[in-house]
């Protein structure tokens, strides 16, 4: 059966990126796509978008155009590009709520007026689709910057014949992001600004993702691991009990990943080129990294960690045992970009030890390629991880990731003392920072006492796939579930 989606997101790779949100807004609607759906996707006009100016103008419209007071009258057009020359993506082009330097904000500091930016953007994507006459089946929203369209197609649009059919979908990439914001943020959507129920609000404010989540006719997260603790009262982000209300129409499917940019066979990044029948070729790649980091060249046990330096990427844990891993014959590699005293930190680390450690406080996209290839274990220690795509990335690169038993993370690695046999890397169960250390020093042991051993690990690890085929086959049974459900 044959869909039509019209797919919010807040950025879109290829056009604008900050994370994995990203990346899935722009795999997901090409594999639909190809499986012949019709796919739109909905982007935010941001001025840090390069050539957007020159994009045609499709449509122009202006929200709320027909009620009396014309203060709450918001003109804008809407642009068009195609992604990979298949998908076309609207982008909403609204200078007073898009002309920034930056997506969400400056300095570490979020937009003040965010609540008012994204709630504008949800109504628009739906009236634009009304403009061009996109009668779309599936409503897909991404997150709380998304999170209110699904309540403005319940309510706004809930006898309006044009969307008879429509029904929403919501996935949740990260749940500690809720978007919350005073309620004169929404005084410009007249349709819902009036709703109180404790089901939208925290306190006095509005939530945007808890409107998502009590509207969408689906919802789901980025993993089953993350489902089931969206459900659990550690887990929730607050929001427990709004997931266990909606808890039938609760799901998790794994993120591809996409094998064109991450493979070592093909990586245009890497100068030295593997896959698992010529994986000998991986400690080049090592020996490369090693003398562009000044660390000795040899086979030493490398371990990498390319991450945001947040307390979510388990950061906590990993600093207070730092020093007296690295009292061990190893070679560590960080690269990062965060909060500016964890940041400190890793510095004053780093600088302890010389030759043995090396931290770089940016995001270089090459250098990540190089840590995952020329890496032997990799690490993401999270505090929860809805997903993750690194350790996905690590898998395909033959580097062993070390990962705490959250979310994603466990859904996606098989722990070798768990399961020798089939292990794909190492799963530590407590957020403890002992434990964590206690993990990696198994694994130093295993690399150092069992070469045969690490080989065949890797194997494994690189036998492993992620297809957004699989994935897209799920979201498609969810689709079909969502338009099943009867009309609110």
């Amino acid at each position: 059966m044959s869909v039509k989606v019209l797919l919010l997101s807040s950025e879109v790779a290829d056009i604008v990126k900050s994370g994995g949100l990203a990346d899935v807004a722009k795999a997901l609607p090409l594999e639909l796509q190809s499986r012949g759906h019709d796919v739109k996707v909905v982007l935010p006009c941001y001025s840090i978008i390069k050539g957007w100016k020159d994009l045609p103008i499709i449509a122009e419209g202006v929200l709320n155009q027909s009620h009396p007071d014309v203060k709450l009258h918001i003109p804008y057009k809407v642009r068009k590009v195609l992604l990979n020359s298949k998908v076309e993506v609207l982008l909403i082009d609204c200078p007073q709520y898009f002309d920034r330097t930056s997506m969400y904000g400056d300095n570490n500091e979020a937009y003040g007026d965010n609540g008012f930016r994204y709630a504008f953007f949800s109504a628009a994507a739906i009236e634009t689709a009304q403009i061009i006459g996109f009668k779309f089946d599936i409503l897909h929203c991404n997150d709380w910057h998304t999170g209110l369209a699904p309540m403005l197609l319940r309510i706004k649009y809930a006898k309006d014949p044009f969307f008879e059919k429509a029904r929403s979908v919501i996935t949740i990439h990260n749940g500690a992001f809720q978007g919350v914001f005073d309620r004169s943020q929404i005084s410009y959507l007249p349709e819902i600004s009036g709703i109180y129920n404790d089901k939208v609000s925290q306190g006095s404010f509005i939530n945007y993702l808890k409107c998502g989540v009590f509207y969408a006719d689906k919802i789901n997260t980025v993993s089953p691991g993350y489902a089931k603790e969206l459900t659990s009262y550690i887990g929730g982000h607050g929001m427990t009990q709004n997931f266990i209300d909606r808890q039938m129409d609760l799901s998790g499917i794994i993120n591809g990943c996409d094998y064109s940019d991450w493979d070592p066979a093909t990586d245009q990044l890497l100068r030295i080129r593997y896959d698992v029948n010529t994986l000998d070729q991986k400690i080049l790649g090592k020996y490369l990294l090693q003398r562009k980091l000044g660390f000795e060249m040899g086979d030493t046990p490398m371990y990498g960690m390319v991450a945001r330096l947040t307390d979510q990427k388990g950061i906590g844990l990993l600093l207070p045992i730092l020093d007296r891993f690295l009292l061990h014959k190893v070679q560590v590699v960080i690269e990062g970009t965060g909060d500016p005293s964890l940041q400190k930190q890793m510095e004053e680390i780093a600088a302890r030890h010389p030759g043995k450690m090396v931290f770089k406080s940016v995001y270089d996209n090459m250098l990540a390629h190089q840590i995952e290839a020329a890496s032997d274990f990799f690490l993401m220690p999270s505090i929860f991880e809805p997903c993750g795509l690194n350790q996905i990335y690590s898998l395909a690169y033959g580097t062993l990731p070390i990962v705490r038993a959250v979310g994603g993370l466990q859904d996606t690695v098989v722990d070798y003392d768990a399961d020798p046999e089939n292990g794909t890397g190492f799963i530590f169960k407590d957020p403890n920072s002992e434990e964590l250390l206690s993990c990696l020093r198994r694994t130093l042991i295993l690399y150092l006492e069992n070469n045969t051993e690490m080989r065949r690990i890797k194997m494994n690890a690189m036998k492993v796939r992620f297809n957004w085929s699989d994935s897209c086959a799920q979201y498609e049974a969810l689709y079909k579930s969502a338009l099943q459900k009867p009309k609110w």
